[in-house]
């Protein structure tokens, strides 16, 4: 196969095109999670985000510094969990589970991001799913209301 000009034009053609649809499917699932770094739940949680395909970052914190992260985002305090993951423009608290994440940034409601408050036993990263208790997902609005976002039953 010869290099011509035309085959040139059509590969830069093609390459500037899909490059930015490239760029935002790499950016589009990076999250960047402040976790305490003594806790195995908030490690196990970045485990599952990663198995499911997200680039995660993350940074220890401890304490009033991690709350104060939290509040300084938005969350309220009776809503918050051990770590706080943002993402695309929103705030992911608590073991919220990586497919309401991606339904989230589909949506992309008018609004702080989601949470699980607590740490809800079968949660990702509390425990097996098959032995879950029953939760909610919340969506934080941004005047610091909550509204159910998705529920998971027991198991």
């Amino acid at each position: 196969m010869t290099l011509t000009r035309r085959r040139v034009i059509a590969g830069t053609a093609s390459l500037v095109t899909l490059l930015p649809l490239a760029a935002t499917a790499q950016t589009a699932l990076a999250i960047h999670v402040l976790k305490d770094p003594n806790c195995g739940c908030c490690t196990s949680w970045v485990d599952i985000l990663r198995e499911d395909g997200f680039t995660v970052t993350s940074e220890n914190s401890l304490g009033t510094l991690l709350m104060r992260h939290k509040l300084d985002r938005g969350i309220p305090p009776d809503m918050t969990s051990c770590h706080t993951g943002e993402i695309d423009g929103y705030v992911i608290e608590g073991h919220v589970p990586a497919r309401d994440i991606r339904r989230l940034l589909s949506e992309r409601p008018d609004a702080i991001g989601l949470t699980v408050p607590g740490m809800p036993y079968g949660s990702p990263g509390m425990g097996p799913e098959s032995e879950r208790d029953a939760y909610d997902v919340l969506l934080i609005r941004k005047d610091g209301s909550t509204e159910v976002f998705s529920s998971y039953g027991a198991a």
